[in-house]
């Protein structure tokens, strides 16, 4: 089976442009491919991973890869996938960002001599000057057909600046730049991408009359459609100080029973045979899947170390106890008043709700216990000896935190 095989059997690749002349040149090792990543954070999240280990296994089948950070396309913001305009970030933000993702990149991706490179599109699009800009490429471009373009369709309604509009050009020119100066033949991205990637295509075709190819892969998403990666509103983040490893392996541990097959498919490099025979796993085994997949996915974020920490203090806390890796929230004097803390401000600093009304909802609905004990009252105060005493608190039945002073 060659890699494009692997990847299709995976359920990994979503929209390509010439399918004979991809599955030919990653095949042979012939691609010089780029995946983009604007640096709207200051670290990667569970998203960006599966476009992390696509570059890895297309270079540990010969081909090429090209981190590209996007230095200076963070500065418009993309529109894919929004409902409002991104944040505008400062140049000292954004390249601190910039900064954190390279190294988080590495551990990733071999880059060197010969190997993958790193480019940040600033170097050329900070300097073009926008005349001679719209001179190479702006006839290359129909306005119409970049309207009827999803990534701009979703947001004719709410309103579209004219700053978002420009996003689809300046993602193309990269692709252009990269081709006629790196030799990058190929690009891949989300499917929510497709539009853009095109527009590279394109550009290319038009101005270089050469072919340029690319392919997109399909969206991590669980099975009521919504993408994975995101947790109580918030990302799952490839930082260790952002997500810790065990609240990365939990995330992946408890995924959805529909989902956990899916993920070993297309996150983890387990050979498609183990992970076929997973496939009619069924009740206390499902979880034995899960277990892999969170440890995989932990080992290759964080290191094999962390990851047998992470699990470890997960089976300790399914048994009873509460491992010392378990995430641990300190409180301080200035947190309690009367002699303790109210439980709904302790869901809401322990970050196991969004706000005190979540909190209420949840102690009302019977989802929430210290050391096993359910909490039913609302107005409950935990008094600061318990605290001292250190104990773990749980909202539902995957998410915990432990508390001490």
């Amino acid at each position: 089976m060659g890699i494009y095989e692997e990847l299709k059997a995976r359920g990994l690749l979503a929209q390509v442009t010439d399918e004979d002349e991809i599955r030919e040149l990653i095949n042979n090792g012939k691609a010089t491919f780029y995946i983009g990543f604007d640096c709207t954070a200051d670290s990667l999240t569970a998203g960006h991973f599966m476009a992390l280990t696509l570059m890895k296994r297309l270079q540990q089948a010969g081909n090429k890869p090209i981190a590209l950070i996007g230095g200076g396309t963070t500065m418009i913001g993309d529109p894919s996938g929004r409902t409002d305009m991104r944040k505008m970030l400062t140049v000292e933000d954004i390249q601190h960002n910039a900064q954190c993702f390279k190294r988080q990149m590495e551990r990733f991706i071999e880059f060197g001599e010969g190997k993958a490179m790193m480019l940040n599109n600033a170097d050329w699009l900070l300097e073009l000057n926008y005349v001679e800009l719209l001179r190479e490429v702006g006839a290359c471009f129909s306005v119409n057909n970049m309207l009827r373009a999803e990534c701009y369709k979703q947001r004719m309604e709410k309103g579209l600046s004219f700053l978002e509009f420009n996003y689809m050009i300046m993602q193309s020119y990269d692709f252009y730049y990269m081709f006629k100066n790196y030799g990058c033949n190929m690009q891949f991205g989300g499917d929510d991408q497709w539009s853009n990637m095109l527009g590279g295509t394109e550009l290319i075709r038009r101005k270089l009359g050469k072919d340029a190819y690319a392919m997109t892969i399909t969206l991590l998403t669980d099975s009521n459609g919504n993408k994975m990666g995101k947790t109580a509103g918030n990302a799952v983040w490839l930082d260790a100080k952002k997500t810790t490893p065990y609240e990365f392996y939990q995330y992946w541990r408890n995924v959805g029973d529909a989902d956990v097959i899916k993920c070993l498919r297309m996150l983890t490099f387990l050979p498609l045979e183990q992970i076929d025979e997973m496939a009619s796993w069924e009740g206390s085994q499902l979880n034995k899947a899960k277990e892999i997949l969170g440890y995989e996915l932990t080992k290759m974020v964080h290191g094999e170390e962390e990851a047998e920490k992470a699990m470890a203090a997960a089976r300790s806390l399914f048994a009873g106890g509460a491992g010392a890796d378990v995430p641990t929230v300190k409180l301080t004097g200035d947190d309690l008043a009367d002699g303790g803390i109210g439980i709904l401000d302790l869901l809401v600093k322990a970050e196991l709700v969004g706000t005190k009304s979540d909190a209420r909802r949840a102690v009302e609905q019977g989802g929430v216990s210290i050391d096993g004990e359910k909490i039913t009252d609302f107005k409950y105060i935990v008094p600061k000896t318990r605290i001292a005493e250190g104990f773990l608190l749980r909202k539902g039945k995957k998410n915990y935190k432990k508390i001490e002073m």
